[in-house]
This record gives C-alpha cells, structure tokens and sequence, in this order.
C-alpha cells in the first residue's frame, strides 16, 4: 500500500491516480468535518468539493513539515467554511439533515442521534474556533489527542485543555438550554 507522503508526491509530479486516490482516502473525513460545521449537506457537498480543488490547485505548495497531510486538508476546510459564512454573513449551525443520520439504526437510536445532534449544533456556535475543531476532531471524527495535537499544531497538553475547556463551555451551554427549555 502507498503511503500518504508517497501519493503526496507522486500527486505532486502530476499523478492523477494519486490525486484521485487522496480524494479516496480523505473525501468522506472532510465531507463529515464540513458538514458538522455548517448542518446544511447540501452546502456540504459543494464546499468540501472547494476543498479537493484547492487541494489539486495548491498540492505543489504542499510541504512535509510532519504533520499528517489530513491536517493540511482540514486547514483548508476550515478557511472554506470561514469564506463561506462570510459570503452568507451568518454564523449560524443549522440542524443536521436526515441524509446525515443512520437509517439502518432502530427508531429510537434514530431520534437519540438527531437530538444530540442538533443540541451539539446548538452549541457549537458559544464554543471558541479551536475548541469546535477539537470537539469535532476528538468526538466527531474519533482522532485521538496525539493526532490532533499533529494536525492543529500543538501539544498534547494543550489539546487536553482545550478539550477540557471545550467540554465544560457545551455543559455550561447545554445546562443553560434546559434551564431556558
């Protein structure tokens, strides 16, 4: 199996299978990433394209400093998402859509995702940017603090702060809607 810095460079000397296979590998992690951040798949789809064709546009500039090349990619989702609020001029989460949810998942299961989901949603908007990128990283995306410390660039200390100050912000959030509820 090729590894991710070996179909970096081949994608860099203009390999098309290896383009096409780093899409492969990272389109449904950016695609989940994206989606979380604006609840809208739709929306979803059209910017996590943006981000592949950055990817194709920019991979020449692409440098190993050893952080994962998935981390290069979320950087870019997250500027993305940035423009993309900023074009709408609205900063707001919006529920997550049914295609998002687990049909194969009882009734119940069902209705426990989606209420989670949008009280997450709902949340998401009172938390700091990196605090939102270590939730979803962390919870949504299920990377562990060494491998988001290697994406965000940081130290795993700092990650389990900001993990840890990210979660007491959604429990001090999610306390304050069942108190207003």
């Amino acid at each position: 199996m090729v590894s991710n810095r070996q179909l970096v460079r081949l994608a860099q000397q203009g390999d098309r299978n290896a383009v096409a296979e780093l899409y492969r590998q990272n389109q449904a992690r950016i695609y989940r990433y994206i989606a979380y951040r604006v609840g809208d798949t739709a929306v979803a789809d059209d910017l996590t394209a943006e981000v592949f064709v950055s990817m194709v546009k920019n991979i020449g500039r692409f440098e190993d400093r050893g952080r994962p090349f998935l981390a290069w990619l979320y950087t870019i989702a997250g500027n993305i998402v940035k423009m993309h609020y900023r074009r709408q001029q609205k900063v707001a989460f919006e529920p997550l859509a049914d295609e998002m949810i687990d049909h194969e998942a009882n009734p119940a299961e069902i209705t426990q995702q989606r209420l989670t989901g949008d009280r997450l949603m709902a949340a998401m908007p009172h938390l700091s940017e990196g605090q939102r990128q270590v939730i979803l990283l962390k919870f949504i995306e299920g990377f562990d603090n060494a491998e988001i410390a290697g994406m965000m660039g940081k130290t795993e200390g700092a990650i389990r702060v900001l993990q840890h100050r990210a979660l007491l912000a959604l429990r001090r959030v999610l306390a304050e809607e069942v108190v207003v509820a």
